[in-house]
């Protein structure tokens, strides 16, 4: 990444366990105010925020430190499940779409979003077609290489083979995770560049994390924050 356009980063992520390596190298820190730990690497400011998991603390922890600082970028870190088995496990993803699917709600056996219940036009901002869609400019070459891929955000993530046809018969996408469309709907509305970047800890199926590999997507995700930080 060319430290003379991206001095000062933010790195965002739900839990310390998915960027741990990468906090190991960068030293030690400062403790600021919300969360936010900084670092000084090379010529990088970077600071770290650990939301916790979810839409709530993710929203609103972004919103906070998009307020209360200037960052060239901001990164959302973290592992992913993955609907598309075409995805390898481990293997390191762009997520230039995500979507708020359970927002809405039942009528008998069908759903209806809030765009069908006429509560929001689907392309009011920070949406486009009904989804957010992430149009920042990277100069960089690992980043521009990554897979781009499709993703939803919701609150409880998907481990019955039912419910997961179901779903995927509604929204045909390749990954899930907590807290995405809550951190990109906070950098679109905060005029902030940025990129969600997950790797896949597992297929999602009928849960069985025996079939995970939550090592592999942790080194995987790290090794390339590490080689961004060095490009």
């Amino acid at each position: 990444m060319k430290e003379t356009s991206l001095n000062k980063l933010l790195i965002i992520s739900a839990t310390s366990l998915e960027i741990k390596p990468l906090v190991s190298e960068l030293g030690e820190g400062k403790v600021m105010q919300n969360h936010i730990t900084r670092y000084k690497y090379k010529n990088f400011q970077i600071d770290i925020l650990i939301t916790g998991v979810g839409m709530v603390p993710t929203a609103v922890a972004t919103t906070l430190a998009l307020t209360q600082n200037i960052y060239d970028a901001v990164i959302n870190a973290g592992i992913c499940g993955s609907f598309n088995r075409d995805i390898p496990l481990g293997k390191v993803l762009n997520i230039n779409s995500d979507c708020l699917p359970e927002t809405g709600a039942e009528d008998g056996e069908h759903f209806l979003s809030i765009i069908d219940l006429k509560l929001l036009d689907q392309d009011e901002f920070p949406f486009f077609g009904g989804k957010l869609i992430n149009d920042s400019v990277f100069e960089s070459n690992l980043i521009n290489g990554l897979l781009l891929s499709t993703g939803v955000t919701v609150n409880t993530v998907h481990g019955n083979e039912q419910s997961i046809a179901t779903f995927l018969s509604r929204h045909p996408v390749d990954v899930e995770s907590m807290e995405g469309a809550a951190f990109m709907y906070s950098c679109k509305l905060m005029k902030a560049r940025f990129i969600q970047i997950r790797t896949v800890s597992n297929y999602i199926e009928d849960r069985d994390m025996s079939k995970w590999d939550i090592p592999l997507a942790v080194k995987n995700l790290n090794h390339f924050l590490l080689d961004l930080l060095e490009e």
